[in-house]
């Protein structure tokens, strides 16, 4: 790291806080549809050991284990990890859920056939550090599937509007690089056999206005509650404006709701 900046605990804590604050089980009911679809496109067998990184309140787990995977979710947010939990008990699944750091996984080599993460590995701070732990525990000729938002859809803008407004520390990766193929292709280059990418589409069905969508997400995503937490009065009038402005010049719901579509790419990469 540069000299004077945070250590990277230090970083990676501050995320935990972010992650934890809000409720995000409430922003990824809109998202989890598209997680079972892409869950849906892995094949999975009953008995097959799946992990999912970064698994948030479950949206990839829970569907993996109605398909008869033996699924272990992994997430920093302790809080997240209980909501995960409780949907699984509610549908009487077998799912292991942990607390751990997708750079630092507590898992051996080798231990799963398919190692997951949608919208949520992207987010580790050092990329090269969480491709290597993905490989390193999946077996060879096994499976590391992720799904990560790419600057060109209305996620990767809105991170865009934001970071217009609070600059994130430059040393950090911008996380929407791992939804650029070529990024993608280099840093999983020295660990699989095979690696393909297709570019998928994912919408978001708000019940409300755009106004009230950019106020949905401030108040339950932790990272938009974090930013505007830097911010002055005038800041924050001025942040919510501009994402407003995305929200509406997205927007292809019906009066008095807000329905978006974004972007992600999709990876399937083989394990050497």
């Amino acid at each position: 790291m540069e000299s004077g900046t945070p250590s990277w605990e230090h970083l990676k804590e501050g995320m935990r806080k972010n992650w934890m604050a809000g409720d995000f089980g409430k922003v990824a009911t809109f998202i989890a549809q598209g997680g079972a679809e892409f869950v849906g496109r892995l094949g999975l067998r009953p008995g097959t050991r799946v992990l999912d990184v970064a698994c948030g309140t479950g949206n990839l787990a829970i569907p993996a284990a109605r398909a008869g995977a033996q699924v272990t979710g992994v997430d920093i947010a302790t809080n997240l990890l209980q909501q995960a939990r409780e949907r699984a008990a509610a549908e009487k699944l077998a799912v292991r859920f942990d607390e751990g750091d997708a750079e630092q996984l507590p898992y051996p080599d080798a231990h799963f056939d398919v190692v997951m993460s949608m919208f949520g590995a992207m987010f580790a701070p050092r990329p090269e550090v969480t491709a290597h732990e993905l490989l390193r525990v999946c077996r060879p000729g096994g499976l590391v599937a992720m799904a990560n938002w790419t600057s060109e859809g209305f996620v990767g803008r809105s991170f865009g509007v934001t970071a217009r407004h609070v600059p994130p520390p430059p040393w950090i990766p911008p996380p929407v690089l791992w939804g650029d193929e070529k990024t993608v292709r280099e840093r999983f280059a020295n660990g699989v056999s095979k690696i393909t990418v297709t570019r998928r589409p994912i919408e978001m069905r708000y019940p409300f206005s755009a106004k009230d969508a950019v106020e949905f997400m401030r108040k339950y995503f932790g990272p938009t509650a974090a930013a505007y937490a830097k911010l002055d009065e005038a800041g924050q009038a001025a942040l919510a404006a501009d994402s407003e402005k995305l929200f509406a010049e997205c927007n292809r719901g019906p009066a008095g709701e807000t329905w978006v579509t974004s972007e992600y790419l999709e990876v399937h990469a083989i394990r050497a």
